[in-house]
């Protein structure tokens, strides 16, 4: 599990996740990556189990499915969040 987290691209894409489902093209967007990392980076989260997609007419929407390892990555980013704030060093995703 761990090693599915060591990659900042993936744990990017579950802090979104976290915050509902949402489509390659807007994944790829918002983290910044090109439609064919965030793909791949997908799929290797839905083959760990981490995130599952669903139909939305043409789209697939991704959606996070473990409650445990989105528990993690929300901790540990908005601990490292309230801590740049404190420090007033700039936030990052």
């Amino acid at each position: 599990m761990f090693a599915m987290l060591a990659t900042p691209v993936r744990v990017h894409i579950l802090w979104l996740l976290a915050h509902g489902g949402q489509d390659v093209g807007t994944l790829a967007e918002n983290t910044g990556q090109s439609l064919a990392t965030v793909s791949h980076h997908l799929g290797k989260l839905k083959l760990a189990g981490l995130v599952r997609d669903q139909r939305d007419g043409k789209r697939r929407i991704y959606v996070a499915a473990d409650p445990h390892v989105l528990d993690l990555v929300l901790g540990v980013i908005e601990r490292r969040l309230a801590n740049d704030d404190v420090t007033g060093r700039r936030r990052r995703a």
